[in-house]
């Protein structure tokens, strides 16, 4: 049985607003939803519209209506046992926290909502979607693999309750996602995610399912194939996938009308127009929230380049970098705060321990840390199991900011763990320790194989091209490996092999190196 079945008053008229929202007429379905609340004396009906007109406000973009808007609806479902409801509710909060830039609430109410959907022990087509919410507030927040669970969820959930796969398709993840990837430096990345967006839209297309997709979807999709131009990357679409065609839609959208504005400077760029799209990034105003706020920054940048004035597009790309950084400071900061110590339940505390990922992160590389690295050696050793660590470190690593700036230190950076990953076997483990040093452990391995895999990393980097990313400057990495012996002390164990395979990387820093 679903919610709306629990509901004995004006069923239809929640039906038809939700019906609205779904198609991006929040404006109409907003309508609705307060007549609902103004006439209603079933306590159900009136929860489901409060919760509903937080949701078309948050799509409207009406950000000073927000706090009202949620303790008004707190106030009807707080007495109400229905975790559903709770869920879409906390799901709703943290979209509208994170809009509101309050980090720690929103952190607290995705918990809540996580907890509270996974509670419901019928799930329906009202729990998928709460579950699409709580995708889209992961996303906002940068908890990207987390927003893409969660949307598998509710497409799971929707395809069980009669609900359209493309109804969930959600390409605004994955291009939060992509996106977030090119601030920081990864622009390969950014294409091969928004040529997987481009590639299903083409499938939706060949099975005539593209006229089902909902509007903020057709917004979605036209941003990320106009972004994937703008990269020098184009599409050859027709007729209805034309990016600026698919722009058009998304309704009543607030984000939807930002991208549409950004997704014009797209286009300038991608047909040689740079001029013009520098000017249109001059008279925009877009939320700092659809996109993340180095998106202008970092379009500009491409704008700037395109025309020709490479000294501008730098400091540009420096400045998105920036707030790219500071936006992973501020999440970090939400734990150093203590945001997991501020939710009592014990169950919600191992919920938030989920997030506790972000903060074993190095924000910069995306790699394990050092705290989780010594996590993980720790946790291997004391299994038992036979371990080789190697430490990484850069060679021409001071040259490259001497000669091309930190920015550009920090993209070598970037590239050097992505260079590191691709050439590992599956099952090792990779950190960046500190500086420019990055370290591999390498299980149930011996130093044979250590060896063989010193030559996968040190022949990937030197082919790589440094030559386009730091003119003049080569960039090559010094490695030693080192086995942590079982016997003795962990503490000790650990600390050997360290010193013994820094020994081994400063011995190979000064044997000389093939041309």
């Amino acid at each position: 049985m679903g919610w709306l079945d629990r509901v004995e008053d004006q069923v239809d008229t929640l039906t038809q607003a939700r019906a609205l929202q779904e198609a991006s007429r929040s404006a109409e379905s907003y309508a609705l939803l307060e007549r609902v609340i103004r006439t209603t004396t079933d306590p159900a009906a009136r929860a489901d519209a409060l919760v509903q007109r937080l949701s078309a406000l948050i799509n409207l973009g009406r950000t000073a209506e927000f706090t009202r808007a949620i303790e008004e609806a707190s106030a009807a479902v707080r007495d109400l046992a229905e975790p559903y409801l709770h869920g879409h509710l906390n799901a709703l909060a943290a979209l509208a926290a994170h809009h509101q830039g309050a980090l720690d609430r929103c952190v607290t109410h995705l918990v809540k909502a996580a907890r509270a959907l996974g509670a419901v022990e019928d799930p329906d087509r009202d729990t998928a979607w709460g579950w699409h919410d709580l995708a889209m507030a992961y996303s906002y927040l940068s908890f990207h693999g987390y927003a893409l669970g969660a949307i598998e969820r509710a497409r799971q959930l929707g395809v069980t309750a009669g609900i359209p796969e493309e109804t969930f398709a959600a390409p605004g993840i994955r291009l939060r996602n992509a996106v977030a990837l090119d601030h920081n430096g990864d622009s390969d990345g950014c294409l091969r995610v928004l040529r997987d967006v481009a590639a299903d839209l083409a499938r939706f297309v060949r099975s005539g399912r593209a006229s089902r997709l909902r509007p903020s979807s057709l917004a979605a999709y036209g941003y990320s194939a106009a972004r994937q131009a703008a990269l020098g990357d184009p599409l050859e679409p027709t007729g209805e996938t034309q990016p600026s065609h698919l722009l058009s839609h998304g309704g009543d959208s607030a984000r939807a009308r930002d991208m549409r504005q950004l997704g014009m400077v797209c286009l300038a760029v991608a047909d040689g127009r740079p001029i013009e799209a520098v000017a249109r990034l001059d008279t925009i105003r877009v939320s700092t929230e659809t996109l993340g706020a180095a998106e202008p920054a970092r379009l500009r940048s491409i704008a700037l380049a395109r025309a020709g004035d490479h000294s501008a597009a730098h400091r540009a790309d420096r400045l998105a970098f920036r707030l790219a950084a500071q936006r992973n400071d501020r999440l970090r900061d939400v734990y150093i705060d203590g945001i997991a110590a501020r939710i009592d339940h014990e169950e919600m505390r191992r919920e938030a321990a989920r997030y506790e990922g972000e903060a074993l992160t190095d924000p910069l590389t995306g790699l394990p840390n050092r705290r989780r690295l010594e996590r993980y050696i720790t946790a291997v050793v004391t299994r038992g199991e036979r371990v080789v660590i190697g430490v990484c470190d850069l060679d021409g690593f001071k040259a490259v900011n001497t000669r091309h700036g930190h920015h550009s230190g920090d993209l070598v950076l970037q590239r050097i763990a992505g260079v590191i990953n691709r050439v590992m076997r599956r099952g090792d483990f990779v950190a960046r320790y500190g500086g420019d040093e990055f370290v591999v452990v390498l299980p149930e391995t011996g130093m044979t194989e250590a060896a063989e895999v010193a030559r996968r990393i040190e022949a990937a980097v030197r082919n790589e091209d440094w030559e386009s990313l730091v003119p003049g400057t080569p960039v090559g990495v010094s490695i030693g490996f080192a086995e942590v012996s079982g016997g003795g002390g962990l503490r000790d164990a650990l600390s050997v092999a360290f010193e013994q395979a820094d020994r081994e990387m400063l011995r190979a820093k000064s044997r000389p190196r093939a041309s």
